[in-house]
């Protein structure tokens, strides 16, 4: 399993990475993204944690961890500029809260992390045609989540990426241990969403090309 989406205690997690990190090892997970919640407030302080637990596990554990953070809430004036902030104190994922059906998103968040360059924009709700194409030309990834009330949108997000071209990962977006999933029930997920079987296998490849790219590696072990 692949996994670019989840969140420690750094943010609104239960768990400390490590023990986040360990955890999803034993779920079965090769890769796990720490992207904890972050905006002006906490956004320096948290990836150079994040940073250190990522560098910590990758030295004694078989799982690979990517240090990450995911915009949340910003004022979309201040996104760009949060995305290029973040990548410059080492942040190799960063991901965008999007428009989610069921919280107070700032209409235009969507195309403003889109714009910004981010590499997944999350739970992307009732995301737009003109923001899907735009995400495709932009190489941003959009979510299907296994999160509860963020997956109300999952088929619509399914239905715009496949006229758009834009390509789909799949996370847990994980805040305690019982979020964390396998990759059996996150297939479930996708062809709950509308995907056939194949469609599903497309996205899981999707996962691995993005995790090899982070990471700066060929393959996957």
């Amino acid at each position: 399993m692949i996994d670019f989406h989840t969140h420690s205690l750094l943010s609104d997690g239960e768990l400390l990475a490590s023990e986040l990190a360990r955890r999803a090892e034993e779920k079965g997970y090769r890769v796990i993204g720490m992207t904890d919640h972050a905006d002006a407030s906490n956004l320096e302080f948290t990836i150079t944690s994040i940073i250190k637990a990522c560098a910590d596990i990758n030295k004694n554990w078989k799982i690979k961890a990517i240090p990450g953070i995911e915009l949340t809430h910003m004022p979309v004036e201040s996104i760009k500029d949060a995305v290029k902030f973040a990548r410059s104190k080492g942040a190799k994922l960063i991901v965008a809260h999007g428009e989610t059906p069921v919280e107070c998103v700032i209409p235009g968040t969507n195309k403003a992390a889109i714009l910004s360059g981010v590499d997944i924009l999350a739970h992307p709700g009732q995301i737009t045609m003109d923001d899907a194409k735009l995400a495709a030309a932009k190489d941003v990834h959009l979510e299907i989540t296994a999160r509860k009330g963020h997956s109300l949108t999952n088929g619509h997000v399914v239905n715009i990426a496949r006229k758009a071209g834009a390509k789909l990962v799949i996370d847990s977006d994980s805040h305690s241990p019982a979020d964390l999933i396998t990759k059996d029930f996150a297939e479930r997920v996708l062809m709950g969403a509308g995907l056939d079987k194949k469609e599903a296998e497309a996205v899981f490849a999707n996962s691995e090309k993005l995790a090899c790219r982070l990471l700066d590696i060929r393959k996957l072990v």
